[in-house]
């Protein structure tokens, strides 16, 4: 399967229905990060809530992004206690990265313009958000090579060569040179 989704229909067809049905593991790389809800067990709740509900029943979650994120951001997360104690989280930044991309379990991708961040992947009204562009994939050649370019920069493979180090508050690596 391999699909374009637009718009809203990235929430209400990947984002929603998808994400907190990971088992194994959820791996999420975006530049933006923001407070984001979604409509998950009948209500609005941050998509943290969902992230640390996933944890919390042994799926693992890596978190790339590039930049700190906001107040409320940091607020929803202070509140989600898997996501500062269990080692089934993992959480870097990295100010190269400007993919925008989820894995789930291995099986099913997205990969587009959309960041983590209400107007982007959350439930916003399809009035206020913004406009996007992805597609939704489940072929497993695609999938193998996303992954293995997700965890090499997640290893911080590209550190080695960066020459954007003094832009980089955490490097993913110390060079010991």
């Amino acid at each position: 399967m391999h699909r374009l989704l637009l718009n809203r229909d990235i929430y209400t067809e990947f984002v929603q229905p998808r994400i907190p049905q990971a088992r194994r593991f959820l791996w999420i790389v975006t530049a933006d990060i923001k407070d984001l809800y979604v409509d998950a067990n009948n209500r609005f709740q941050p998509m943290l809530e969902v992230l640390n509900d996933l944890v919390e029943n042994g799926v693992a979650v890596r978190l790339i992004h590039a930049k700190e994120p906001g107040p409320r951001f940091r607020e929803d997360f202070d509140r989600c206690d898997a996501l500062i104690n269990s080692e089934l989280f993992e959480r870097i930044l990295c100010p190269r990265v400007h993919t925008k991309a989820i894995v789930i379990d291995g099986t099913m991708a997205f990969v587009g313009s959309a960041n983590l961040t209400g107007a982007g992947l959350g439930a916003k009204h399809e009035d206020k958000r913004n406009f996007e562009a992805g597609f939704m994939f489940d072929d497993p050649e695609h999938l193998a090579e996303l992954m293995q370019w997700i965890d090499e920069l997640y290893l911080g493979n590209h550190c080695l060569k960066c020459r954007r180090r003094d832009y980089c508050s955490d490097p993913i690596i110390e060079l010991h040179r």
